[in-house]
């Protein structure tokens, strides 16, 4: 095997590496900053006559799993590198564990672990010397490398794949490498972007696993998703739709809050009549189709089981049969865009 100073020489990463990171007293500048590990303060960003992010307000307790759920190009990955100071905003600014993004970047980056969209491996190093080639960047003591890279290599489940090149990585054991490289220098937060894109449902659930775990010891995750199963596993959830924060609570209080009225599971075939009639009945605030049957959410008060039932069937539904249902994050979602 090639060494890994000589493999380094070679061009076999991403084309744009930050510079080496100093270290800066962690642990001390940490402890020296209490509340929130994230104060967002009406953060605007512009680009030309777009706007990527539009007046957002948020804070992050330290320990919370936040996270972030938007569809592609909402804002998200534009907020998260605002926070990392690699974006200045354009208006507004944010405390990242108590210093500003628009004075104290350099300072905040050696504290926050990034996990971009485009995991940030170097395809022809193996996992091991990834670890070690990012923990040289983050100014890990030489002597606490080797304890470092065994610790993340035990805690992402990657021992097994210590030795095999990044390139020959299935997309899971990627991005749990890319997961090991965020943690290399043990910091408080980590910025996580859509992190499972890409990746399998039995990958995703591990992925999940690990975040619980590390929020557990105290850490803080600001997770962005287009995942409507993965936002239910944060402690609270805000909602992006065209940069702007529609709405930020806990995935139990927005189902409760940002939808007027009850949902429906409604079974009847064929199901393209059944949308029809669902789209001529009055009091219907939005229904779409959910695998075997259609999902409706109504105004409150306007039905109830036996009303839909006998509105569907005077429109030539007779098999129509109604549920109630859960109401579901996508719900939520589609409401608050509507209203937006």
């Amino acid at each position: 095997m090639t060494p890994l100073n000589e493999r380094l020489g070679e061009s076999v990463g991403p084309a744009a590496i930050p510079a080496a990171i100093p270290s800066q007293g962690l642990a001390a500048d940490v402890g020296a900053a209490p509340g929130p590990a994230i104060i967002a303060d009406h953060l605007v960003k512009r680009f030309g006559s777009f706007t990527a992010v539009d007046d957002v307000s948020f804070e992050v307790a330290r320990g919370e799993v936040l996270g972030y759920l938007g569809p592609n190009g909402c804002g998200k990955t534009t907020t998260m590198r605002m926070l990392l100071g690699l974006l200045r905003p354009t208006s507004g600014t944010a405390i990242v564990l108590g210093d500003d993004i628009t004075v104290d970047a350099e300072r905040i980056r050696p504290k926050v672990g990034y996990m971009s969209q485009r995991f940030a491996l170097y395809e022809e190093l193996t996992a091991a010397e990834n670890l070690a080639f990012y923990a040289g960047l983050y100014s890990v003591p030489p002597a606490a490398t080797a304890r470092r890279i065994d610790a993340v290599a035990e805690r992402v489940g990657i021992d097994v794949h210590r030795d095999t090149r990044a390139g020959q990585m299935s997309a899971g054991w990627r991005q749990r490498l890319a997961l090991g490289i965020a943690l290399i220098h043990e910091p408080p937060l980590l910025l996580l972007d859509e992190p499972t894109s890409g990746v399998d449902p039995q990958a995703r659930r591990a992925f999940w696993d690990i975040i619980y775990d590390l929020a557990a010891e105290g850490r803080t995750i600001f997770v962005s998703t287009h995942y409507m199963d993965e936002a239910e596993h944060c402690h609270r959830l805000g909602i992006m739709n065209r940069g702007r924060l529609l709405a930020l609570d806990s995935p139990t209080a927005l189902k409760a809050t940002a939808v007027s009225g009850p949902a429906w599971e409604i079974f009847a075939s064929p199901l393209l009549p059944l949308l029809d009639a669902l789209g001529r009945i009055g009091g219907i605030e939005q229904f779409r189709l959910l695998g075997d049957h259609a999902h409706a959410v109504t105004v409150r008060g306007a039905h109830d089981e036996a009303s839909l039932t006998a509105a569907l069937r005077g429109l030539g539904i007779a098999d129509a049969v109604v549920r109630a249902a859960e109401v579901t994050l996508e719900d939520v979602f589609m409401a608050l865009a509507g209203r937006g």
